[in-house]
């Protein structure tokens, strides 16, 4: 039997002649590479001198105010309001604890070996322990949600509704494709209407109209009703990602299939989504990002996000004006949030394209 060569891994030569020819390969590519190289030396000196050099590490406003660099003596006074924005300084390790389970919930799931049942158990008991421990129901005192905010609302928002609308999503695609046509001009009626509707259109109905649809609507609380209709938005825009997937299986899949004696659900469950769901994990990854700074929009019904936690910072009479400092801490957060979800779905489309 003849065992087959495994290929070597790159050498480092391998590696610097690739970043070589990547950079200089082609005139084109030279150029590139010159024009980013001089606007890099344009762009990072100054910024340099302004956060590290001329900064004011510590002292008051006046001090900062004399000075022409950063103020990060501001962020020091104000990093627990951008946090966790209003609510009650006393009580900031509640919001704390609700960060740490919601980002502890998310690296777990981002375990392949964690897909399970069980892991869809923990999506529904954290987020309900998450709002529980804000508002102080079970432990006391209680914290009204009009004075949540920040991170953790920012991070409950985004995972609830997202992990909502994916099932959602998935049961639209289907509906969409479905011989029944009733069914599939519903589908398709639900999922033009709220892509054509703008989200602060979607926010103004769950702050004005919801409460007077639903019986009792007053006893849902206005975050509550938000992400009930944000979660039926975004499912809007999954589907169609989830859709493109399901269209790109060759019939062949659907026909082998059915030749084995498999249902439909069957089908669907175990040949089709499995594949369509692994091809559409960029765009997945992509809307997930987008949702996630999308929930800057809450701040028109009056729940203060992340980054409208970061701008009302700025309003306080004792450190007017520092919106650089205050905007940089919320952009950085974003930023590392946003390239962890997208270094992970470049891990994971190549861990998924391992042979089982």
């Amino acid at each position: 039997m003849t065992i087959p060569a495994l290929p070597l891994p790159p050498s480092r030569g391998q590696d610097w002649r690739k970043w070589r020819q990547g950079l200089f390969g082609t005139p084109l590519n030279t150029v590139i590479t010159l024009l980013t190289l001089g606007f890099l030396a344009l762009v990072i000196p100054p910024f340099i001198r302004w956060a590290l050099i001329d900064a004011t590490w510590v002292g008051t406003s006046d001090d900062c105010k004399a000075g022409t660099g950063a103020c990060w003596a501001f962020v020091t006074t104000k990093i627990n309001f951008i946090l966790y924005a209003f609510y009650p300084p006393a009580l900031h390790w509640r919001p704390m604890v609700v960060a740490v389970l919601l980002l502890g919930l998310l690296a777990f799931t981002a375990l392949p070996r964690s897909w399970h049942p069980a892991t869809i158990l923990l999506w529904i008991a954290v987020p309900v322990i998450c709002w529980i421990l804000l508002a102080g129901t079970a432990i006391g005192p209680t914290v009204p949600s009009n004075q949540w905010g920040g991170l953790p609302i920012t991070l409950l928002v985004a995972m609830v509704c997202f992990a909502v609308a994916i099932p959602l999503a998935i049961g639209l695609a289907l509906a969409r494709q479905s011989n029944m046509g009733g069914l599939r001009t519903l589908a398709i009626i639900f999922i033009e209407v709220m892509r054509g509707t703008p989200m602060v259109a979607i926010l103004y109905v769950a702050m004005l109209i919801l409460p007077m649809m639903i019986p009792n609507g007053q006893l849902i609380d206005k975050i509550g009703r938000a992400m009930i209709l944000i979660a039926l938005f975004w499912s809007a825009y999954v589907a169609e990602v989830v859709r493109a997937g399901l269209q790109a299986i060759p019939n062949g899949q659907y026909e082998a299939a059915k030749a084995l004696g498999l249902g439909y659900w069957r089908i669907v469950g175990l040949v089709i989504l499995p594949q369509a769901m692994r091809m559409v994990i960029p765009a997945m990854v992509n809307l997930a990002i987008g949702f996630l700074l999308a929930t800057s929009l809450l701040a028109v019904i009056g729940v203060f996000d992340l980054l409208n936690a970061a701008k009302n910072s700025t309003i306080d009479p004792n450190w007017l004006g520092f919106y650089d400092e205050a905007y940089f801490v919320a952009a950085t957060i974003y930023f590392v949030i946003c390239i962890i979800g997208s270094r992970y779905s470049l891990w994971l489309e190549q861990y998924l394209r391992r042979p089982a």
